[in-house]
């Protein structure tokens, strides 16, 4: 049996999938999708791909800002529980369509809920 999070869910495949597949459900999710007004979704999609698969215990290639950070400018424009809450729903979702399995989810949802804090600047 595998033991990362990341081998578990079928590895880079699986997470470029992951990712492409969320964004396309965040850019088209009203409750989120005005935080990435003007961003390089290229640039964004590569840089999550690469921190899903460093906190998921896969290769370790990401080199973004930190969560607190990388979200700062997002909460002064108003970024709060509620769009953390709709990420984190439309990831499950996601990989729910992937076949991930519920446990596996819910640990996702976990790791994300381990650094609410800090994205939220608290």
């Amino acid at each position: 049996m595998s033991n990362t999070l990341f081998e578990r869910i079928g590895g880079q495949d699986a997470v470029n999938a992951a990712v492409d597949n969320f964004y396309r459900k965040v850019l088209a999710d009203d409750r989120v999708n005005y935080f990435f007004d003007g961003v390089d979704m290229e640039k964004q999609i590569v840089k999550q791909k690469g921190f899903l698969t460093m906190v998921f215990g896969g290769p370790n290639r990401y080199s973004g800002l930190d969560m607190r950070l990388g979200h700062r400018h997002l909460v002064a424009r108003g970024l709060n529980d509620s769009h953390v809450d709709a990420i984190i729903e439309l990831l499950g979702a996601t990989l729910k369509e992937l076949g991930v399995k519920d446990s596996d989810i819910q640990e996702v949802a976990n790791i994300a809920n381990s650094v609410r804090d800090d994205v939220l600047d608290r």
